[in-house]
């Protein structure tokens, strides 16, 4: 990093040098580190919008152009042309794997894919009715009881086992999540198939038939996977890299950044989009919605439209949209919920209040239609966004933990409560 000064002039009339860092790509940065110590004062940034919480390089965002490369790769090139584990290599190493490195991994990947017996019987201990999601959380934090050996942080050996593991056996966690709710046995992984057509088959097959995976859906499942993968410093990555930050069991971590994904301004988004488009319900009632969604004073959001990141079209969405046409057109699958969503983004992108705004699609406005399509339940869309960002959150924890400047994460506050009360 390049580094210049700003100068801070401070309401007694002092100055104070700030460094200026320049990263490879993206705005510069002022380094307030010293800010505190030196002046005695705090900044003030609420949901961290202006805030580099670290150092990285793995993923890299630019909202105002609609541009997301790993690794310096755009994620436009990834998508059309690696596959999901591919690109799980790229964001833990550094690089694209030549093909003996890809049969290696692939081969890791696999041989951990079973979950321990007795980490199977956790699922008994939740209600049929639970939420695929309270599962998933469950049942990934208890992994840490399970999987207590070889978590010496310090050494890279298990650090990669540790990640490695996770990749491996969260699909499996996610498909009996699934088939415990609907009361089906659960299917053992298999490591003859692809990581998205394993998936497929612990969720879909039954002992008592012969599964067969369709190619069709199992590159696009793979691809869906692959623009889920990472997404820079959200706030479930932010939060794995926080619990991290502690030392906490990397297990602990991954669980606490399901829990964060959970929700619905997260990882809930497609789920929402899918329940918007139910109530719309046609084609007719798309302007009264575009007009209560611009009214202030209707509780009705326009759900998969805008970003907190980006002001441009997301790239995601467009390899989602290709995706979505290609799924449901090779497969003959007519869809009333992808042609009033196909209506309603035409109809947004022409209204003026959206244009002003820049909010255009998102990911999420069409991952749920291809998944419904699939025949995967809304309950288990942000399972399947889960299953994806792990491959980013071990990437972002393993990074952290190998940076020499690691500090324990302690945000500071402006405080607003009372002061000097007495007791009588």
């Amino acid at each position: 990093m390049s580094q210049n000064n700003a100068r801070l002039i401070l309401p007694n009339g002092k100055e104070h040098a700030l460094a200026v860092l320049k990263g490879a790509s993206g705005p510069d940065v002022i380094d307030i580190r010293s800010l505190y110590d030196e002046t005695g004062y705090f900044t003030y940034d609420p949901g961290f919008t202006s805030t580099a919480s670290c150092e990285s390089g793995i993923t890299f965002i630019d909202g105002d152009q609609g541009v997301l490369s790993h690794r310096g790769y755009s994620i436009e090139s990834l998508a059309e042309n690696c596959t999901f584990l591919e690109v799980a290599h790229l964001l833990l190493y550094g690089d694209v794997p030549n093909d003996q490195e890809l049969q290696a991994f692939q081969a890791d990947i696999s041989h951990h894919s079973l979950l321990h017996e007795q980490a199977i019987k956790f699922y008994e201990g939740f209600n049929r009715g639970a939420h695929p999601m309270a599962i998933m959380m469950g049942v990934v934090g208890g992994l840490a009881a399970v999987y207590h050996d070889h978590l010496d942080v310090n050494d890279t050996e298990q650090r990669d086992l540790i990640c490695k593991r996770l990749i491996a056996k969260i699909p499996t966690i996610a498909a009996y999540a699934y088939k415990y709710s609907i009361g089906q046995p659960f299917i053992y992984p298999s490591n003859t198939l692809s990581y998205a057509g394993n998936f497929l088959k612990m969720m879909f097959g039954v002992p008592t038939e012969t599964y067969e995976i369709n190619p069709i859906l199992e590159r696009a499942l793979d691809r869906i996977f692959i623009l889920h993968a990472d997404h820079e410093q959200n706030a479930s990555t932010s939060t794995v890299r926080l619990a991290g930050s502690t030392g906490a069991d990397p297990i602990a971590c991954i669980a606490a950044g399901v829990a964060s994904l959970w929700g619905p301004a997260h990882g809930g988004a497609n789920e929402a989009v899918l329940k918007m488009l139910a109530e719309i319900g046609s084609k007719e009632n798309i302007p009264e919605y575009i007009r209560r969604a611009k009214d202030k004073n209707d509780s009705f959001r326009l759900m998969g439209f805008g970003h907190r990141v980006y002001k441009n079209y997301d790239p995601r969405a467009k390899v989602m949209q290709k995706t979505c046409y290609e799924v449901l057109d090779q497969l003959h699958v007519q869809n009333p919920l992808l042609e009033l969503a196909i209506e309603l983004e035409q109809f947004a992108l022409k209204d003026e209040y959206f244009i002003e705004r820049k909010l255009y699609p998102n990911v999420d406005f069409y991952s749920g239609i291809i998944l419904n399509a699939m025949g995967i339940p809304t309950n288990m869309f942000t399972v399947m966004f889960a299953l994806a960002r792990t491959v980013g959150w071990v990437a972002h924890w393993k990074e952290m933990i190998e940076t020499a400047s690691l500090k324990i994460s302690r945000p500071r506050q402006l405080y607003t409560g009372e002061v000097g009360r007495k007791l009588l």
